[in-house]
């Protein structure tokens, strides 16, 4: 099992920056791939950017240019740098793992608690 806790999220004004943590544990060595997902009220949940455990990345156009996605291997953390923040960013923010090499599909095994982004106009 892997547990993963993610920190961070918070109210910010549209055109401020947040940075989000996602700490994992446990059977770290079973995780390949991590991302970022989001879902806002009355909304589907949506991939925010992923990476694989080389490093490669991928954004969902909304955000390219404003998001950065990374992960310290060795700290077992991942993180989203958000810059730029737009009203519609607004969202409970989910970290999520992957046994598999890309975050997208199948549907990541494991999941954070989600923590809530607000981005005021």
């Amino acid at each position: 099992q892997v547990q993963l806790v993610e920190s961070g999220g918070g109210l910010v004004q549209a055109g401020g920056s947040l940075r989000l943590s996602c700490a994992a544990s446990g059977s770290i060595l079973s995780i390949n791939s991590m991302g970022w997902y989001r879902q806002a009220p009355g909304n589907q949940r949506e991939l925010v950017a992923g990476i694989s455990r080389g490093g490669t990345t991928n954004y969902v156009d909304s955000v390219k240019g404003r998001f950065t996605i990374s992960r310290d291997n060795p700290k077992n953390t991942l993180y989203l740098q958000m810059n730029g923040l737009k009203p519609e960013d607004t969202a409970v923010y989910y970290c999520a793992a992957s046994m598999y090499p890309t975050i997208v599909r199948p549907t990541p095994r494991y999941w954070g608690q989600g923590t809530q982004v607000t981005v005021s106009s």
